[in-house]
C-alpha cells in the first residue's frame, strides 16, 4: 500500500458553490471548516450569486498572503467578507427571533412586497448598492486578476437572451460580482460592456461543467444550498411565486447533473470512453448539502443579511463540514463520496420516476450517511 500511496494523484478540488443569498452564509462555514484542515486550496471554483461573493473572495485571500499562509489569510478574508456584510443595514431593526427562528418583521415584510410591485428602473445610471462599496473595500480586483490561484467561472445570466456567460480571473470586477448576484424585481440590471446581465442563478447555479474540463481537478465538491425537497405545497399567491423563483434558480443545476449523472452511467458501459465522458467518470465526485439546516428557513431568510444570522449559518456550515470530513476525507483523490446518479440521474428504464422518489425517501440525504 506504501508504493501505491506514493504514486496515488494529489486531490485537487474543484469547488461547486451554490447562490443563496444570505444562505451563502452556510457556505462560508463550510470553506472555514475546509480550509481549517487544509483542504481549501483547490484547482477551480464555479460559483454563483452568494457562491460567486465565497469564490472570489476565498481567491482574493488565498492570493493576498503572498509566501504567508494562503489558507489562513482566505479564512481571514472571508470573516471579514461575511461581518462586513452583516453590518450594512440595520437588520436589529428589521428581524425577530434568533437563529433559525430569525424571521423579518411585519413592516419589513410590508416593505419588501412593495418593492417587488415598484420597478427598480427608474435608479439605472445611478448606484446606490451598497454591496459595490463592499466588494471594492474588501477585494483588490487588479491585484486578484493578475495573480495565480484557482480557476474561477462566476456565472451571469443575460437580460436579453437568458444565455449563461461565464467570467474567468482575468476579467473579475466588482460588476461581475453585483451582475451574479442581481436579482431583477429588486434591483436593476447590471452593465458590463453595454450589455445587461442578471442573477446567474437563472442560467446556472452553479455551472458544473468549467470544473468537468479544468485538466488539474481530480475531485469535484458540490456546495448545495437549496433544499431537496419541500414537503408542503404552496397555497398561496405568495408562497406560489417563492416556490417558483426557488424552482428556477435550480432548474439549470439539476438539469445539468442529471445529463452528467446519465453520461457516468453510459460510460460504465463502453470500453474506451473520451473526452468529457472519460473525464466525468474519473472523477471524484462529492457532496456537501445544506438541507437540514436551511430547508426549515423561510424563503424571506436568504435576504436578511444580519450579523448574528450569519454568524449561526456559518457554524452550521462548519459542523456539517466537519462531520464530512470525519467521513469522507480518506475519500478525497481516491473516490467519490457521492452516488450522482442515485441523487441526480434519472429514473432506470421502465422505472416509475414516483419509484425513484419512493426508493429516496428511504435513504439519507447525499452525503449524510
Amino acid at each position: 500500500m506504501a508504493w501505491f500511496q506514493r504514486w496515488r494523484r494529489p486531490c485537487r478540488l474543484g469547488l461547486a458553490l451554490q447562490g443563496g443569498g444570505a444562505h451563502g452564509a452556510y457556505t462560508w462555514g463550510v470553506l472555514d471548516a475546509l480550509l481549517e484542515r487544509g483542504y481549501g486550496a483547490p484547482a477551480a471554483i464555479s460559483g454563483t450569486s452568494a457562491g460567486a461573493m465565497n469564490a472570489v473572495v476565498l481567491a482574493h485571500g488565498l492570493a493576498a498572503a503572498g509566501r504567508g499562509d494562503g489558507q489562513e489569510s482566505a479564512r481571514e478574508a472571508l470573516a471579514r467578507f461575511w461581518q462586513a456584510l452583516g453590518r450594512q443595514l440595520p437588520f436589529e431593526w428589521l428581524t425577530q427571533g434568533h437563529g433559525a427562528r430569525t424571521r423579518l418583521t411585519p413592516t419589513a415584510r410590508w416593505w419588501l412586497g412593495w418593492m417587488r410591485l415598484v420597478s427598480p428602473y427608474p435608479n439605472l445610471g445611478s448606484d446606490h448598492n451598497p454591496l459595490r462599496a463592499l466588494l471594492e473595500a474588501q477585494i483588490d480586483f487588479e491585484a486578484l486578476r493578475h495573480s495565480p490561484g484557482p480557476e474561477l467561472h462566476i456565472a451571469a445570466t443575460r437580460a436579453d437572451s437568458g444565455r449563461l456567460r461565464l467570467f474567468q480571473r482575468g476579467e473579475l470586477s466588482a460588476d461581475v460580482l453585483l451582475a451574479s448576484a442581481c436579482l431583477p424585481m429588486l434591483q436593476p440590471a447590471v452593465l458590463i460592456d453595454g450589455e445587461a446581465y442578471w442573477d446567474g442563478g437563472y442560467s446556472a447555479n452553479p455551472a458544473v461543467f468549467p470544473l468537468v474540463r479544468a485538466p488539474a481537478v481530480t475531485d469535484i465538491l458540490l456546495v448545495v444550498l437549496s433544499p431537496w425537497k419541500h414537503v408542503e405545497v404552496p397555497v398561496t399567491a405568495s408562497q406560489v411565486h417563492q416556490r417558483a423563483g426557488e424552482i428556477s434558480f435550480t432548474a439549470a443545476f439539476l438539469r445539468e447533473m442529471q445529463s452528467l449523472a446519465d453520461e457516468r452511467e453510459r460510460t460504465r458501459k463502453r470500453f474506451w470512453p473520451r473526452g468529457d465522458a472519460a473525464r466525468v467518470a474519473a472523477l471524484n465526485w462529492h457532496l456537501i448539502d445544506g438541507h437540514d439546516a436551511l430547508a426549515p428557513l423561510s424563503a424571506e431568510s436568504r435576504l436578511i443579511a444580519h450579523g448574528p444570522f450569519l454568524e449561526h449559518l456559518r457554524d452550521e456550515g462548519r459542523e456539517r463540514t466537519l462531520a464530512w470530513l470525519a467521513q469522507h476525507a480518506a475519500t478525497l483523490g481516491r473516490r467519490g463520496s457521492v452516488d450522482l446518479q442515485h441523487w441526480f440521474g434519472g429514473p432506470p428504464p421502465g422505472q416509475p420516476a414516483a419509484v425513484s422518489e419512493a426508493l429516496a425517501r428511504r435513504n439519507p440525504l447525499p452525503g449524510s450517511a
